[in-house]
């Protein structure tokens, strides 16, 4: 068994879930949160927030709507993970479902 403070040490410097995976839970969990809201809760500048979220739209994960002065952001669920072969056949929609935090949905 691992001491807590070897397993927080060796859990340092990579993630199982990325930047960009995380800054799509935020979105699914709130469509109108402010940019600098999500790179508050990834842990991540305003600017790679702003990069993650320019790839997710150019990719076609996500579409920005206008409201007012602010921004909705819309997640296209059916949107193929083909980023690799191995998720061939599945959606971003199942991946948030699954990484969807418990008590919501």
């Amino acid at each position: 068994m691992v001491a807590d403070s070897s397993r927080e040490h060796a859990g340092r410097g990579w993630q199982f879930v990325t930047n960009h995976t995380q800054v799509l839970l935020c979105i699914a969990n709130d469509p109108d949160i402010r940019l600098r809201d999500i790179a508050d809760a990834v842990g991540i500048t305003l600017g790679s927030a702003q990069r993650i979220l320019a790839d997710l739209v150019q990719a076609g994960y996500v579409k920005r709507e206008r409201r007012g002065r602010r921004n909705r952001y819309v997640i296209d669920r059916d949107t193929p993970m083909l980023r690799h072969a191995a998720q061939k056949g599945h959606d971003i929609g199942g991946l948030l479902e699954l990484l969807r935090p418990e008590g919501h949905g």
